[in-house]
């Protein structure tokens, strides 16, 4: 499927219309898209979603958890409004709370991925949904889980999902995508990619793996940028703002496997800056400088989900959850997911033992000041 290029209308989209937007296609799909879309999640403001309809954007993602459903509703009145279903690509996800999953039956699960998905797509106000993900996969069990496969599968006959996926903010990103890979199941794949990961050849080998047999790549997280306490605070001054959003977001989508991003601004302001690396790929000076910048390099604060401070932590807390709270709350200053997140832990090991404990001695080999970020948590949920 190819989507039409966008026609530009307002005064100030004149110098970005002399230059093409650069699109790529998704993998086996075949569907071609703008190498920028948006991540619906951290809005519910449908002039954002309209202008950025205007500007070109025409990749939507959001899921049946965001804002508790609400964030799907507002995206399917401005799709309606707009006229233009058949030019739009929606990806949505649907799947269990963590800790459901290990206390149901493959039945159960079929039977709840179906009934979310029917939810979905009422809320959308489409009768099919372009990529439908199984949310937030963190095991080859989980990927594998004959339930969720019977469901997709069947959904996809159906029409009510021309392709389906899966997204993952999992420790184990290699492993699963190569296990997806080797399934042949899943057409699309929804990962955490930034420039924390520039040194992660594991991964970055197994995606392209992954795009070279046919799976579609989307990248998440692309600018969640989070540094250690090493970093000399006048370095962050000199590169805060627009130098190190598209910085990072071109690193990004250098990498040719990944079809498009779905940055999550919030506002026109970010609209347009992230958009605007769809037209031009090439660093400027100081985005080369910022990228280049050892300092930077090796102060980036960004939990990995990698798990090797979970044996350094008494209490057994769940940290790489808490850190991804965090994020949420701090660096997308969306406390809906926060909120989600905080409530995937199992009790016991979230912030009522850290309630509990004086001295963090948990330990992070990337860098993150644990301790500090688990404070700043404490002052928003206790």
């Amino acid at each position: 499927m190819s989507i039409k290029q966008p026609i530009t209308k307002t005064q100030d989209q004149s110098a970005s219309k002399k230059k093409n937007i650069n699109y790529r296609t998704l993998g086996k799909t075949g569907i071609k898209l703008p190498i920028i879309s948006m991540g619906v999640m951290n809005t519910l403001d449908p002039v954002l979603v309209k202008r950025s309809y205007e500007l070109g954007v025409r990749h939507f993602d959001t899921a049946a958890v965001y804002a508790r459903g609400r964030n799907e509703e507002m995206l399917g009145r401005v799709i309606k409004g707009l006229g233009a279903r058949d030019q739009i690509i929606i990806g949505t996800k649907i799947g269990i709370h963590p800790q459901q999953r290990n206390i149901m039956s493959s039945d159960e699960v079929r039977e709840i991925y179906l009934k979310v998905a029917h939810g979905s797509l009422k809320r959308l106000q489409t009768d099919y949904v372009d990529i439908l993900y199984s949310h937030a996969v963190y095991s080859t069990d989980w990927l594998k889980n004959p339930g969720i496969l019977e469901a997709l599968q069947l959904l996809k006959e159906q029409k009510k999902a021309r392709f389906i996926g899966f997204s993952t903010h999992s420790s184990n990103l290699p492993e699963l995508i190569n296990k997806a890979i080797s399934m042949n199941f899943y057409d699309v794949i929804l990962t955490p990619f930034n420039y924390a990961y520039w040194d992660n050849h594991e991964l970055i080998s197994a995606l392209q793996t992954a795009s070279n047999k046919g799976a579609g790549l989307i990248a998440m997280k692309t600018q969640c940028m989070q540094y250690s306490s090493e970093l000399r605070e006048p370095e962050l001054k000199y590169y805060q703002g627009k130098i190190m959003q598209t910085a990072v977001l071109k690193w990004a989508m250098r990498h040719p496997f990944i079809t498009t991003a779905i940055p999550g601004y919030t506002n026109f302001d970010q609209m347009e800056e992230d958009f605007s690396v769809a037209y031009d790929l090439e660093y400027t000076d100081e985005e080369k400088k910022f990228i280049e910048d050892r300092g930077i390099k090796y102060s980036i604060g960004i939990c990995l989900q990698c798990n090797s401070c979970l044996p350094t932590c008494s209490k057994g807390v769940d940290i790489p959850t808490l850190m991804r709270t965090h994020m949420y709350a701090t660096c997308y200053t969306n406390f809906y997911q926060a909120r989600e997140a905080l409530d995937e832990i199992r009790e016991g090991r979230g912030l009522d033992q850290c309630a509990l404990c004086d001295n963090c001695q948990a330990i992070c080999q990337n860098k993150i000041d644990i301790a500090q970020r688990i404070d700043e948590l404490k002052v928003i949920y206790t």
